[in-house]
């Protein structure tokens, strides 16, 4: 801040840079309040395993349905082989007289992940509401 009295070079032109740290100060606490709103990755479900004491369903009436990728990049609907094209019409065929749409993801450890990506976008293609991974520790009732 500088004050200039009188003197032979007449009048100062100082430029005002309140407004400006004023401004600056109001996009800081936006960005600040802002940022920790932000997503950082996705929702994911997993499968919960039965109480211990209680019997797993037969597999008729089991209502989970999982979709395999294996090491070589082939696909299984709950043990059955089934191709990559036709996994988006199979899975509308399942879930057509289903009330839940959940559909659970386990792919192998070796695999890219690219094919489980695929898996998902079928599966979110055939109309499923929730598409769950499953983990080995999951699996494993951990």
């Amino acid at each position: 801040m500088s004050m200039a009295v009188g003197g032979k070079t007449g009048v100062m032109v100082d430029m005002n840079v309140t407004p400006l740290i004023d401004v600056l100060l109001v996009l800081l606490i936006i960005f600040m309040v802002i940022t920790p709103l932000t997503p950082y990755g996705l929702n994911t479900l997993v499968p919960q395993p039965p109480p211990p004491n209680q019997p797993p369903p037969p597999p008729s009436q089991d209502p989970t349905v999982v979709i395999e990728v294996a090491k070589d990049a082939s696909l299984q609907i709950n043990g059955q082989p089934i191709k990559e094209s036709d996994l988006t019409a199979r899975l509308q065929d399942i879930f057509k007289t289903r009330a839940t749409k959940v559909v659970f993801v386990k792919g192998d450890p070796d695999v890219d992940y690219r094919y489980v990506a695929k898996a998902i976008d079928d599966a979110k293609g055939a109309g499923l509401d929730k598409v769950g991974i499953m983990t080995p520790k999951v699996e494993a009732g951990q």
